[in-house]
């Protein structure tokens, strides 16, 4: 994450916050066609971890096969769709300045050649992540946030278009990370080499559960890039870049909960394979709720001090880009808790009511926001719109689950939703407090992010988790400890 958000403030630099507001919104283009392989990543995921909790290593073998060749497919309509529709959009319909149209070009190619590249790896990943090989998975994302890392030191030393090089390196570093995967898994899982296999039946069962997937996949995208897309037709590519760095912030934050449930999702679905519905729901709950601390630990501290915090940066920080990170941040924590709920449907394979009825209601967030834009709202008014909607849809989806996998709604909301929300409104208030009576400087900044963090840590120790929570957490760090000294 400290990586990340520091390569930010160079490519701005470099690039320059035009150059910076077409590489977010080009490379959104091509984002867009994403629901196609997400549809099929989380089916990956859930297949070969269900089949693992089922220990039938041969349909597993069959299943990762099958899923190449249907990768293969995706691959030649995503190139298809992006080489007419997209292309077109990009030239006729995308607000970009005429003396960069040609470098955005590029940048469109560069960035279909990546994602093409990225969803013929996502097999490979999804073993990764079913066999619970987290070590690999560190390692793997430490080497590409690196290779980004030096791309940004490249940018500065070559005088050769700066927006166009960077599409190319970023393509460099895709094609390496994809090679490491494919290493790893050919050498350790054999369920990972491949063999043509066609089985009508289970291409019917995969692409049925995908199907139905492709509502959730659809909201992502129009939530993400459609938004983006409507914010550079009402208000250009500068606000295209205010929300490209909040995005970038509050996507490394979201990283800590992303990775926390790579590790949890496939004991969600192995423990439903299994049988043990009890597992998996205690488990969805300490998830939730611990992943949530650990978002509010980060965050509290960046919403206090943001406006610091940015401008130290960024050098030069909009209110555009203020009022976008602050809520994008928000939106996070919120969105934070929809995770392993929406896992524990996709365990199921039952997937059609939850994602019809979730999905049709968060895709309001477009519409609404056009509706918001073309009386004139300011651009921030679509991140309200997304926190308002995904509120909402939390309700939702428990509803849905109830029934689905009997979850016991009143204790969740006891459990987890009741304790979060106590938890942060008490770990916001001690803080905002402090800073408002110590003022502001450079000292004053390192004394509320040093207290804000043991602040929460006590608030969350205290009011946030169960007493057998408390035991286990002590012993576990009691353990590491005695592992390390």
């Amino acid at each position: 994450m400290v990586v990340s958000l520091f390569t930010v403030r160079i490519v701005l630099k470099t690039l320059g916050i035009t150059d910076y507001g077409i590489y977010g919104v080009v490379g959104g283009i091509v984002e867009m066609f994403s629901f196609l392989s997400n549809t099929m990543a989380s089916a990956s995921e859930r297949f070969f971890a269900f089949e693992l909790g089922k220990n039938n290593l041969i349909k597993l073998k069959r299943t990762f096969s099958l899923t190449i060749v249907i990768y293969a497919i995706i691959s030649i309509i995503i190139l298809l769709l992006a080489e007419t529709i997209g292309l077109w959009f990009l030239n006729n319909r995308m607000v970009i300045p005429i003396e960069r149209i040609g470098a955005a070009n590029w940048i469109y190619q560069f960035s279909i050649l990546s994602f093409i590249v990225t969803i013929m790896t996502i097999p490979y990943n999804a073993i990764i992540i079913a066999r619970e090989n987290m070590k690999f998975y560190a390692y793997a994302s430490i080497i590409e946030v690196v290779l980004k890392l030096a791309i940004v030191y490249a940018l500065t030393w070559f005088a050769y278009d700066k927006l166009k090089l960077y599409g190319f390196l970023i393509l460099m570093t895709t094609l390496i990370v994809t090679f490491l995967y494919r290493i790893v898994c050919k050498r350790r899982y054999d369920e990972s080499h491949f063999h043509f296999y066609w089985n009508r039946d289970l291409f019917k069962v995969l692409m049925s559960y995908s199907g139905w997937n492709l509502f959730g996949a659809i909201t992502g995208v129009a939530n993400n890039q459609g938004t983006n897309i409507l914010l550079n037709v009402f208000f250009g590519p500068v606000v295209n870049a205010a929300r490209a760095i909040a995005y970038r912030v509050s996507t490394a934050i979201a990283s800590f909960s992303a990775n926390f449930y790579t590790a949890v999702n496939p004991q969600i679905v192995k423990s439903y394979a299994s049988g043990d519905k009890r597992y998996m729901i205690q488990l969805v709950f300490k998830s939730s709720k611990f992943s949530f601390y650990l978002l509010l630990l980060i965050s509290m501290p960046l919403l206090i001090e943001l406006d610091y915090i940015l401008k130290l940066w960024l050098k030069e920080a909009t209110v555009d880009m203020i009022d976008f990170t602050r809520l994008g941040i928000i939106f996070v924590l919120v969105n934070s808790l929809e995770n392993p709920l929406t896992q524990m449907a996709r365990a199921t394979g039952d997937i059609r009511r939850y994602q019809i009825m979730v999905g049709s209601f968060t895709l309001l967030t477009l519409p609404a926001s056009f509706i918001f834009f073309k009386l004139g709202f300011p651009p921030e008014t679509t991140l309200y719109v997304l926190i308002a909607i995904y509120v909402i849809a939390l309700f939702i989806r428990l509803a849905i689950l109830r029934k689905l996998v009997n979850l016991p709604v009143t204790e969740y909301l006891s459990q987890v939703l009741f304790r979060v929300i106590l938890v942060s409104c008490i770990s916001a208030i001690v803080p905002f407090l402090f800073k408002s009576y110590i003022g502001k400087g450079v000292l004053q900044f390192f004394a509320v992010i040093i207290f804000s963090f043991f602040w929460i840590l006590a608030v969350v120790y205290f009011l946030g988790v169960s007493g057998n929570e408390k035991s286990s957490t002590i012993s576990f760090i009691k353990g590491y400890f005695r592992k390390i000294t």
